[in-house]
């Protein structure tokens, strides 16, 4: 396929400044305060992913340092806050530093994965091309951003959500990157140190989690913060329904967004829905365009351990499904939506504290599992009409698209093929994109692979979800999770075969993220039917070799994925999760 070796832009390449040549020293993990672009442009080399880490310098005890681009004065700490973090740098560096490059800062928060400090709206230049009409509005990515450096084990997980935003409007773009200005965030930069432990890297193996868990709840009944709060980071995705633009983490409750006129961004708050939503609710809620309906749920390691949810077309939260048939706690961040089922996938990776025993992670794979395929009638009352399917070695971690097919259910996702890497060893994950058939007359579950190649991130136009699709638009991971190009599937041919049909690849030592599909705006006279491929797509680049970020503009009819238009940002946009475009009118 000749389009695979396309550039990173078609035509030429349109990095046209000289290599920035700014020297960094390696991350330390003795410093406060958040990395800035002035200070850090390159980390320490990658340690073998094989071989442990090198031990991490001991931290000496600083005094904390408010997090950069903060307005707020630093606050001296409370003796009970000088006891809690001195007992904190003991369990990093002697107790359970991070030996793991899984968890460790140097190795997570190297090259463009390192944080930024906030960017107030700033004009940026179109280098390519122009930005067409149908981009009138606001393209957001979220993704994790640590506003603090880490002073023991960190995962790529536990970073404070960042948002970036690009507004644009008639032809002019405008970059604004903000912290979504979390419980957790406010309360540490006020603070002026970390005060929350890390999830995902802070409780592996039983004396970690216990010494953890001990200083969390010093810190709780001395004041230093409530959990009834939040706990989350808000660094995953972002939804927009019932006329609201949400960050979300699938820890805690959605955080109302706005975006000013200048193309600032502002945090509303934690939003509860009158009452109606307690604990947490997934990252990637389903959005009905016909109805304008939002389908969403939580889960925990506490049963019910999934409940099932929905949104009405205001926004109003309807009521609460517990699902008592999954037995077992499981992670599930994602699911899919028909117009007639919500579709789970109970997979292979779990809760498990035992394994705390063995100085393992509480949450990881168990491959004596059966994977299982759920569903319920996405207007159920109660799980009674649930069907549960087996599907072995069905690993889903991200959803694409479902449809109601005679009687049947369709889905198509990515299908994580070495579960047991994927959370600690992402680079060592290859995702297939399959087309799952369930016949709820038979309950036969046919699959087929879509291709060979290692895709996630996958998207549609958002019009179809829930309803039959022909194209996806998905990241290739090279490896996960830097993504090196985009490729587009036709899941509608039936022979078995690859079904890319276009592709881009952003060129040597360039990455992106998630693409996104815009359709393109029609205009009043155009009498055709839309295509379902009639529009653009877009994600944010990050070139290693110059250090510049891009934001690029793809026409997704083309067999290349050609590149129509391209911004210069006005510095580099770190590496993140999921994103979504919000038209101007929705603004």
């Amino acid at each position: 396929m000749d389009a695979i070796s396309s550039s990173f832009l078609s035509g030429g390449n349109l990095l046209l400044s000289p290599p920035i040549s700014i020297s960094r020293p390696p991350i330390s993990t003795a410093i406060y305060s958040v990395l800035t672009e002035e200070t850090v442009k390159k980390t320490a080399p990658r340690p073998d992913a094989d071989s442990p880490s090198p031990s991490l310098p001991r931290r000496a005890s600083p005094p904390p340092a408010i997090a950069k681009g903060s307005s707020t004065r630093r606050i001296e700490p409370s003796l009970p806050a000088r006891f809690f973090n001195a007992f904190d740098d003991l369990i990093n560096n002697f107790i359970n530093p991070p030996v793991s490059p899984s968890v460790d800062p140097r190795y997570v928060l190297a090259d463009n994965f390192a944080p930024v400090d906030e960017l107030p709206p700033t004009e940026c230049e179109v280098i390519h091309g122009s930005l067409p009409p149908s981009l009138n509005g606001a393209y957001i990515r979220n993704g994790p951003n640590p506003q603090y450096l880490p002073r023991g084990p960190y995962h790529l997980f536990d970073g404070d959500g960042m948002l970036h935003s690009l507004r644009i409007s008639n032809g002019r773009a405008v970059l604004c990157s903000r912290y979504v200005k979390t419980y957790k965030y406010t309360l540490e930069r006020d603070a002026g140190h970390p005060v929350f432990p890390n999830v995902f890297s802070g409780f592996n193996g039983l004396t970690a989690s216990a010494a953890r868990g001990a200083v969390a709840a010093g810190r709780v009944l001395t004041g230093q913060f409530n959990p009834a709060n939040g706990i989350g980071l808000a660094n995953t995705s972002l939804a927009f329904f019932g006329d609201r633009l949400y960050a979300l983490g699938e820890s805690d409750l959605p955080y109302p967004i706005r975006l000013t006129p200048n193309g600032d961004i502002e945090t509303l708050g934690r939003h509860d829905f009158d009452g109606k939503l307690t604990m947490s609710m997934t990252a990637h809620p389903k959005v009905d365009s016909d109805t304008g309906e939002a389908f969403a749920f939580r889960y925990g390691p506490l049963p019910p351990f999934l409940t099932f949810f929905r949104f009405d077309k205001n926004g109003a939260k309807q009521s609460d499904v517990p699902i008592f048939s999954m037995n077992r706690p499981s992670f599930l961040h994602d699911f899919a939506i028909t117009k007639k089922y919500a579709v789970f996938t109970e997979i292979q990776i779990g809760f498990n504290p035992m394994q705390m025993i063995e100085g393992r992670s509480p949450v990881g794979s168990d491959p004596s599992k059966i994977s299982r395929v759920g569903l319920i009638p996405r207007y159920a009352n109660d799980e009674s009409k649930m069907k549960w399917f087996d599907v072995p070695g069905l690993n889903l971690v991200h959803a694409i698209n479902a449809w109601d097919e005679d009687d049947a259910v369709v889905l198509i996702a990515p299908n994580i093929l070495s579960v047991e890497h994927t959370l600690e060893r992402m680079d060592l994950v290859h995702a297939l994109v399959e087309k799952v058939r369930i016949d709820l007359k038979t309950g036969i579950v046919t699959r087929r692979p879509l291709s060979t190649r290692n895709l996630d991130f996958g998207v549609i136009h958002p019009s179809y979800v829930g309803k039959k699709n022909r194209f996806v638009y998905a990241g290739v991971g090279d490896p996960m999770p830097k993504i090196s190009g985009v490729v587009k599937l036709d899941v509608s041919q039936e022979e078995r075969r690859d079904c890319i049909v276009a592709c881009r690849i952003f060129g040597p030592g360039c990455y992106g993220g998630e693409p996104f599909f815009v359709p393109r705006e029609r205009e009043s006279s155009e009498e055709t039917p839309a295509e379902e491929d009639d529009g653009y797509v877009v994600s944010y680049v990050h070139d290693e070799n110059s250090g510049e970020s891009r934001f690029i503009v793809m026409d997704a009819k083309s067999p290349e994925l050609e590149i129509i238009a391209a911004v210069k940002l006005p510095r580099r946009v770190p590496y993140g999760f999921h994103g979504l475009f919000v038209k101007e009118s929705d603004l």
